[in-house]
């Protein structure tokens, strides 16, 4: 079946499987309830339902996109009749303006917003101290994510739960990485490059360009948005040192948060400022070293002690910030959290940059060389790739 012709009834190129039936649909005041022959009640407001109707009037059937707008019908609006179709469908007539909607038992049950729906629907993530990870890296060989998209999506989908996996056997000629990174989206290009280069140079304006120890840090806090993931493969590394350190940047915001609240809040309600000073360019910041959600769930860490400028908030609130940012650092360098992996030739280390902090030991040009290369591409990018293969996975079957 061709996606693009697939569901022309609802408002997606996405595919809703049909697994159970509404079996009864009872009328409120400001809602109706649909039974489903599994047991499950939703309830959908009427202007919610109104707000959805998926005909051609309301939804453009080329782009999928709404033409309709929720301000062009009444806050009352309610059904002059409900009632389930021969073929499972809900159709509602309304009493304005003689519109009449149906809506596909599929979809309609995957966007419930019932408290029971929207708890299955949240994503969590896989958090990770050194012990777990070092049990449960994701890791693949790079030809079968290469060349088959059952193998990709099943590594993407680590990829996003642990924010953090290996590619291993990937080609060591130059640039080899965009063809892996082209496998989710395009490159994101930063002043660094759309490729960049770690290895030590004479003229380097990063820490990361020279041969001294790096320090745990998300890349480019400097950025109103820090690029989602990066990725580092290994051309050769044949010098002593440089092994990669990776810490959990959620389960050190976890750990805080229930051992250390006050020092918690400090750091996800008080900003620091961010600066990435070179010849030619100027980026500065400013943000919570911890970024929760609307749920105050931890989204992201934005992290980098050399790239952080002075602290200039209230002074009551400087001792705070400051009391806060050391346990954080100090916790990072608790041995429980950091997972140490050497990059070898061939190696191709993926991660999620607005939640693994990252650092690399000194290493020794003297004993041999070492070159990784690097790129970054949004979270947008996995995530939008993941829904693309999971959708085609579904219209094939």
């Amino acid at each position: 079946m061709n996606p693009l012709t697939a569901h022309t009834e609802i408002a997606s190129f996405t595919p809703y499987p049909i697994h159970h039936h509404p079996v009864r649909i009872q009328l409120g005041q400001e809602s109706l309830t649909v039974v489903w022959d599994h047991g499950h009640q939703s309830e959908y407001h009427y202007l919610w339902l109104r707000d959805n109707c998926h005909c051609a009037e309301c939804v453009s059937s080329l782009t999928r996109e709404q033409v309709f707008e929720i301000c062009d019908v009444p806050l009352t609006i309610k059904p002059l009749n409900a009632y389930i179709s021969d073929d499972h469908r809900i159709i509602i007539e309304w009493d304005y303006a003689q519109h009449t909607s149906q809506f596909h038992p599929g979809w309609l049950l995957s966007h419930c917003y019932s408290d029971v729906a929207l708890q299955e629907k949240k994503w969590l993530p896989e958090i990770w101290d050194k012990a777990r990870i070092s049990d449960e890296l994701p890791s693949t060989c790079c030809d079968s994510i290469m060349q088959n998209d059952a193998q990709l999506l099943t590594w993407l989908r680590e990829l996003r739960d642990y924010g953090l996996a290996l590619v291993t056997n990937v080609d060591t000629s130059p640039n080899s990485l965009i063809k892996v990174a082209n496998r989710i989206s395009f490159i994101r290009e930063t002043n660094f490059g759309t490729i960049f280069n770690v290895e030590a140079k004479a003229d380097a304006n990063s820490t990361a360009y020279t041969d001294l120890r790096l320090p745990l840090h998300t890349d480019l806090p400097t950025r109103e948005l820090q690029p989602g993931l990066q990725f580092l493969h290994c051309l050769v590394n044949d010098a002593t040192g440089g092994e990669s350190i990776l810490v959990d940047g959620f389960k050190i915001a976890d750990y805080m948060r229930e051992n250390h609240p006050q020092e918690f809040h400090s750091l996800s309600t008080i900003p620091m400022s961010f600066y990435n000073k070179d010849k030619n360019s100027d980026y500065r910041c400013r943000g919570t070293a911890i970024v929760t959600d609307s749920n105050a769930e931890v989204v992201e860490v934005r992290l980098a002690n050399f790239l952080r400028g002075p602290i200039d908030v209230p002074s009551h609130q400087t001792m705070a910030l400051y009391t806060a940012y050391r346990c954080f650092i100090q916790l990072t360098r608790e041995a429980k959290f950091q997972f140490f992996h050497r990059l070898n030739a061939g190696d191709l280390i993926v991660f999620d940059n607005r939640r693994v902090l990252h650092a690399r030991n000194a290493f020794d040009l003297k004993t041999g060389m070492r070159h990784l290369q690097g790129c970054y591409i949004d979270r947008d990018e996995l995530l939008s790739r993941i829904r693309v293969l999971e959708r085609n996975t579904i219209i094939d079957q």
